[in-house]
């Protein structure tokens, strides 16, 4: 079946950005490894060029780097993997963050992240923002770390307050512990955020973070009953739970052999992206997701292992045969 065009859409989102050293070695300690890969890395702007992958060409990211030398590289990178860097702050103040990982497929990729006290991304204010692009694009996506520092919780809120619930704004709750002082300030901000969300995308324990529920079946039905209309709850080894008020859709996850969990979401989020803007239907939208997400988990990086339309028709094609990646 021929692929439907990819509509000429402006995506935007909006939150972290930095460089991702990624150890050679598979298996050892930080303390063991003698070379890093260098990746462009940071979730909304993963997202951003999962998108740009899978055939999107107006893409931007609303972000910030350091003016250094990883901040320039990051503003080259994004561009040359399709997403443009119009709305990237650059300040004087902070130095680009970089992140470093550790490699113990099939399941353990410790992060360190190197953003204290605080990183340009979480910097950004209101009159950083692109406001009116924000208001008018087809798409715009942000994440739960956005929110958890000032001033970017007040420049997200702002951004979210001026588009209102338009369709499609889609929050990834992207819940990471140690970028909050106290959980209970997650929660509260995460209420107010989904006001504004048509799209909720998280795990068990981002959507116990958003609306107090853990147990994927009540969690999606709590999203919805703060009125977004399309619920993704992943569900690690047991698939994908999507909801909307008129259907229910479960999927298994698509078969791999893990060298690198942790793109994964990233390409899942790319691929719903590209879903929501092309119409397919929800159970064909997942099944996607999931088969992208599957695709970057058999590699080692993120940014740039996100799968084209071709690759994931085929693992999708393959169905349960699909067996990605050799085994480490």
């Amino acid at each position: 079946m021929a692929r439907a065009p990819v509509p000429a859409s402006p995506i935007i989102t909006m939150g972290r950005i930095g460089v991702d050293l990624y150890p050679l070695q598979v298996g050892v300690g930080l303390e063991e490894v003698t070379s890093f890969g260098k990746f462009l890395g940071g979730s909304a702007t993963n997202v951003a060029v999962a998108a740009a992958r899978l055939g999107h060409q107006d893409v931007a990211t609303v972000t910030a780097v350091g003016n250094d030398p990883f901040g320039r590289w990051l503003r080259t990178e994004m561009k040359r993997l399709g997403v443009k860097d119009d709305f990237v702050e650059t300040t004087e103040d902070l130095l680009t963050p970089i992140t470093f990982c550790e490699i113990f497929p099939p399941d353990d990729f410790p992060l360190y992240f190197y953003r204290r006290p605080t990183a340009p991304d979480l910097q950004l204010r209101p009159y950083d923002i692109p406001l009116r692009s924000i208001v008018e694009a087809k798409l715009f996506w942000f994440t739960g770390t956005g929110l958890s520092q000032e001033p970017s919780y007040w420049a997200h809120m702002t951004s979210l307050e001026h588009r209102g619930r338009t369709q499609h704004t889609v929050f990834d709750l992207d819940w990471r512990d140690m970028f909050w002082r106290e959980r209970h300030i997650a929660s509260e901000r995460y209420a107010e955020a989904l006001k504004y969300s048509t799209v909720a995308v998280g795990n068990k324990a981002e959507c116990e973070v958003a609306v107090g529920e853990t147990e994927p079946e009540r969690a999606a039905d709590a999203l919805l009953e703060r009125g977004v209309e399309i619920a993704i709850v992943k569900q690690g080894p047991k698939g994908t739970l999507a909801k909307t008020r008129d259907e229910r859709i479960e999927l298994p996850p698509t078969k791999a052999h893990t060298v690198n969990g942790l793109g994964a979401g990233d390409a899942f989020g790319g691929s719903v992206v590209d879903g929501l803007l092309r119409g397919l239907p929800l159970e064909e939208m997942v099944r996607r997701a999931s088969a992208a997400g599957a695709i970057v988990a058999s590699r080692l990086e993120c940014s740039t292992a996100m799968p084209t339309a071709e690759e994931i028709d085929a693992v999708v094609a393959a169905g349960d045969t699909a067996v990605l990646g050799e085994r480490p």
